[in-house]
C-alpha cells in the first residue's frame, strides 16, 4: 500500500491509530517497563492526544476542499507543539551532568500550586528527572517522540494536498 495514493480519510484513519499505538505503547513502558514519565514526557503525550484528536476528526469528517485544512491544522499545532518540547527535552538530555537542573516538584503539585504560566515555565526549564535516559532500540524516548511528529505531521500534509475526483470516494 503506497501512503502516497491513500485517500484523506484513510490517511487520517492511519494517524489515529498510529496515535493510539503510541499512547499504548507510552502506558506499556510506564506500567510495565517503569518508565515514570516526566513533566516534558506528559506534555508529549498531550500532544500525542491532541493530534489523536484531530486526526480521528479528519477520519470521522472527511470534510472536502479547502474543509480539508481545518483537521490538518490541529494536527499540525499538536505536532509543533510536541516537536518543541521534544526537542527540548532531547537538548536537557544531552547537558553534561554537572549542568542538569535540579529536580523539580511532581506535575501535579504545580498544577495545584501554580498558575498555568508559570507551571509551563517551570517545566520548560527543565528537571533533573527530564535529564534521565532511558533508550529504546538505541535512541531515548523524546526521540522517538519526536520522529513520529514528524512523520504525522507529513502524514497529514500528504492527505490534505491530495485532491481531485480519484480521491473524492473516501
Amino acid at each position: 500500500m503506497n501512503p502516497f495514493r491513500w485517500s484523506y480519510r484513510f490517511s487520517f484513519l492511519v494517524g489515529f491509530l498510529i496515535c493510539g499505538s503510541l499512547m499504548g505503547f507510552a502506558l506499556f513502558a510506564e506500567y510495565f517497563w517503569q518508565m515514570f514519565p516526566c513533566p516534558l514526557c506528559i506534555f508529549q503525550r498531550i500532544a500525542v492526544i491532541v493530534m489523536g484528536v484531530f486526526f480521528l476528526l479528519g477520519a470521522a469528517w472527511a470534510p472536502r476542499g479547502s474543509m480539508r485544512w481545518i483537521p490538518a491544522a490541529g494536527v499540525w499545532l499538536g505536532a509543533l507543539f510536541g516537536m518543541v518540547v521534544a526537542g527540548r527535552h532531547l537538548w536537557i538530555q544531552s547537558l553534561p551532568a554537572d549542568q542538569v537542573p535540579s529536580c523539580g516538584p511532581p506535575l501535579d503539585y504545580m498544577f495545584s500550586a501554580f498558575p498555568f504560566a508559570k507551571v509551563l515555565e517551570l517545566v520548560f526549564t527543565g528537571s533533573g528527572e527530564c535529564a534521565k535516559v532511558e533508550p529504546i532500540l538505541g535512541l531515548p524516548m523524546p526521540a522517538w517522540t519526536l520522529f513520529w511528529f514528524v512523520v504525522l505531521a507529513v502524514l497529514a500534509w500528504l492527505a490534505v494536498r491530495r485532491e481531485g475526483p480519484a480521491h473524492v470516494a473516501n
